[in-house]
């Protein structure tokens, strides 16, 4: 088709090299303070305080009926993402939220989070019968449990009288005590799905030596844990 000045997209305005830096600098400058922003909000949640998980909820698997804290799946950390999949979502019985499709879609390679003890699983009211048949058609091999018959979904908000919603909950475990530690709903998902920004929302963070946190939190030298996603040691 031939492009007219009727129909032609709008394009950047077309300027010199040395515009284009200065233009460009001005960005940078804005995005490094973004940058220390950002470092400062994951050093003030490497601070929260956490609420201890009382009751036992149960889920399902292909394992059958499981705790919450068998979630961990014997790690530290868990990331779990309330993933709206139920009868008043679109794609019902089908297909899971197309947002929280997205959302997973973008979920990085898993081998990099276990790597700094943290795991990290969908949970939904859907039963299992009706999620697997879903997770199978998208590819994904990120641990997906069912909440449905808990009052799980209703205690931790993401079931309302509105409606379900989305959500993303990150705990703590020690021993066989769980604690919550942080949750985002809405748009404070949309810059999450690579491992720098899952880990900067646990209580440890990223666990590297000059990261601002507490007193006596797991650090290692910067880069030195970092391995192609094949080569970590639990990997092999």
């Amino acid at each position: 088709m031939t492009v007219t000045e009727e129909n032609r997209i709008p394009v950047p305005a077309v300027v010199s090299q040395d515009e284009w830096k200065v233009a460009l600098q001005s960005i940078t400058a804005k995005e490094k303070e973004i940058t220390r922003l950002l470092d400062a909000a994951a050093a003030a949640r490497r601070r929260l305080p956490m609420v201890k998980i009382e009751k036992n909820y149960r889920f399902q698997c292909d394992r059958g009926e499981i705790g919450l804290v068998d979630l961990f799946e014997g790690r530290k950390q868990l990331i779990l993402y309330h993933f709206m999949f139920a009868p008043d979502v679109g794609g019902w019985p089908h297909a899971g939220c197309v947002g929280c499709s997205m959302f997973v879609d973008q979920i990085s390679e898993l081998a990099h989070l276990h790597a700094r003890d943290v795991s990290i699983c969908l949970v939904s009211v859907a039963p299992l019968e009706i999620i697997e048949p879903y997770k199978k058609r998208m590819g994904w091999n990120i641990p997906w449990y069912s909440s449905a018959g808990s009052e799980f979904n209703v205690d931790f908000g993401v079931t309302t009288e509105k409606g379900e919603t989305h959500g993303l909950s990150v705990f703590l475990r020690d021993g066989n005590d769980v604690y919550r530690t942080y949750f985002t709903t809405e748009r404070g998902v949309e810059i999450l799905g690579s491992v720098w920004t899952f880990l900067d929302l646990t209580p440890y963070g990223r666990q590297e030596q000059g990261e601002d946190s507490p007193p006596g939190w797991p650090q290692t030298p910067p880069f030195a844990w970092w391995r192609r996603h094949d080569e970590y040691e639990h990997s092999k």
